[in-house]
């Protein structure tokens, strides 16, 4: 019966925990509430995923892979991504447009394999919402959960925005010229994790079957209307 308890109380906590503010879950900043569904992105999503990178301007470009990244060289990236070593999560808009992407990549090197890198880019046009911050804090509760023990960064020394997102998660961050590293020591998974991760899963997934659906709509409606003016 304790069992039961305890496993009712985590799944309550975990659906409360997605309506608390961003800002309160990672960073105690105060921003207001936000509720992002993010989605697990396997291999057939991998065009999607050079399509978010592509859209990237020169900056962004420079700032996620940290050298002027070419059309060629990100395609190459999104070709050579691991989905069954790696993790990916992405956010969409209601057009299904990947706007914000993060990278979970587990380390393979001896004596580190409970180590993972975290990478992140949102467009342009999504900034200023906190999806950086949501993307970070899904990809280390996810972590945790397969057992990772250490997220670290290694960003430049300009993007302020990813060092600040480490930062405010607790990360240290060492800067060594224009490069830095931030490391996060994560504690062991726990039921509230495991539940909140399947809880926002089943959410993210809800979210997006919505979004394809509403899409067919429009589009269906749409090429209706190309007919009606052609005739």
């Amino acid at each position: 019966m304790t069992e039961t308890k305890d496993w009712l109380k985590a799944s309550w906590d975990a659906g409360s925990s997605l309506l608390r503010p961003v800002g309160e879950r990672i960073a105690g900043d105060g921003r207001a509430p936000l509720m992002v569904p993010i989605r697990s992105l396997g291999p057939r999503y991998r065009e999607r995923i050079a399509a978010h990178l592509l859209a990237l301007d020169p900056a962004d470009r420079y700032l996620r892979f940290g050298y002027a990244a070419s059309d060629d060289q990100i395609r190459r990236y999104a070709e050579q991504l691991n989905f069954e070593r790696d993790d990916i999560f992405g956010i969409y808009n209601r057009r299904l447009e990947l706007i914000a992407m993060a990278h979970l990549a587990y380390t393979t090197l001896p004596g580190h394999q409970n180590c993972a890198e975290f990478g992140v880019s949102v467009l342009k046009s999504a900034r200023g919402r906190g999806y950086g911050a949501r993307l970070f804090e899904r990809a280390v509760m996810h972590a945790r959960n397969e057992g990772v023990s250490m997220v670290f960064i290694h960003a430049l020394s300009e993007n302020a925005a990813m060092l600040k997102i480490a930062r405010n998660a607790g990360a240290v961050v060492q800067r060594d010229g224009t490069e830095s590293e931030a490391f996060l020591q994560l504690p062991p998974a726990s039921l509230d994790t495991r539940m909140t991760e399947l809880v926002e899963q089943q959410y993210a997934e809800v979210d997006y079957q919505f979004k394809r659906q509403a899409k067919q709509f429009w589009d269906f409606l749409a090429g209706v209307q190309r007919v009606r003016e052609g005739s």
